[in-house]
């Protein structure tokens, strides 16, 4: 795939346009955003995303355009897990819901950014050493078994965020917001609100998150350009999804489960590419190893697949919970 330093130029001042557009034409006005403001925007940036696909699509050929939808899938999959710890950041930190907008997009912004500095660190490792695969394929089978394990643990304390930790004892922190002002004067004294706090913890939070995620798109495409891409129309939407489906998140009660499927799916695929281009001398003789490589349309049915089944199996769950407890 061929991607000319102009197309990257041209892509990048889009996205950050549609970021800045964002910004100023509903977060810069505190308010909070209603159903149907949140849905309208919701499927704006979704059509956005697919348009993209169709462009890719188009534009580089279909294996590349079903790598792309493959990665934007599965990354949207996972913020939407992420939203359960932005729930209880909000939370934690008390932040009132006509702020929430502003913390949430700054913060994506910043994790958007420390992402493409992933990506590219992720580019270079896979082209100068194609054993990488053997440790993103590894450490995604581990992530896999530990969001199974730590299933209905997310309530923990997440104030204790390592970033949130150093800047109460670097900083003078005030108690009470001061509208959304991220610094306040008190008795002519500066000090921090906890506006900054708890935007520090959604940066620092979305950085964590994406220790799992770039490994899992590199499983899917090994171009950077969808790499990147997937990524920012998936944390584009994020902020919308929030308040559109901040209620319904209760309800996926199976959704851990699934994701886990999907990430241990793809760690599998990743060691099987790594046998199949084999270097390390003390597997095979350092020979490749003659193992079945699973392609993208496979890999973008079971994604799809498990995400259908573990939704209805969650609303389901919960219908009959609900019917249950009201006999």
């Amino acid at each position: 795939m061929q991607v000319s330093l102009t197309t990257w130029l041209i892509t990048i001042a889009v996205i950050a346009a549609l970021f800045v557009f964002d910004f100023y034409a509903h977060v810069r006005k505190p308010h909070a955003p209603t159903l149907r403001e949140s849905g309208f925007w919701s499927a704006v940036f979704i059509a956005l995303a697919l348009v993209f696909g169709v462009f890719v699509f188009l534009t580089w050929g279909p294996t590349y355009g079903g790598e792309y939808f493959a990665g934007y899938v599965t990354e949207k999959a996972l913020s939407v897990d992420n939203l359960f710890v932005f729930v209880i950041l909000m939370a934690t930190f008390a932040v009132p819901r006509e702020y929430q907008q502003k913390v949430l997009t700054i913060g994506i912004v910043l994790a958007l950014v420390m992402r493409g500095i992933f990506i590219a660190v992720g580019a270079a490792a896979i082209n100068a050493y194609s054993w990488v695969f053997y440790l993103f394929g590894i450490f995604l089978i581990y992530t896999a078994v530990k969001l199974i394990r730590d299933h209905g643990n997310e309530t923990e304390n997440v104030s204790e965020n390592k970033m949130v930790v150093l800047a109460r004892k670097f900083l003078p922190v005030h108690n009470e917001y001061d509208g959304d002002k991220l610094v306040t004067r008190i008795d002519g004294k500066k000090m921090v609100t906890p506006m900054l706090l708890a935007l520090l913890a959604i940066g620092f939070t979305d950085i964590l998150f994406a220790l799992d995620s770039i490994p899992a798109i590199y499983g899917l495409t090994e171009e950077p350009y969808l790499v990147f891409t997937a990524n920012a129309f998936a944390l584009m939407g994020l902020r919308q999804l929030f308040f559109l489906i901040g209620g319904l998140l209760e309800r996926l009660v199976y959704l851990s489960y699934g994701l886990s499927v999907i990430l241990a799916f793809i760690g599998v695929k990743l060691v099987l590419h790594a046998l199949h281009e084999n270097t390390l001398g003390w597997i095979n003789g350092g020979e490749h190893v003659a193992v079945p490589e699973i392609s993208t349309g496979l890999s973008l049915t079971v994604i799809v697949g498990v995400l259908v089944i573990t939704t209805v199996a969650s609303l389901l769950k919960t219908r009959q919970t609900k019917e249950t407890a009201g006999s």
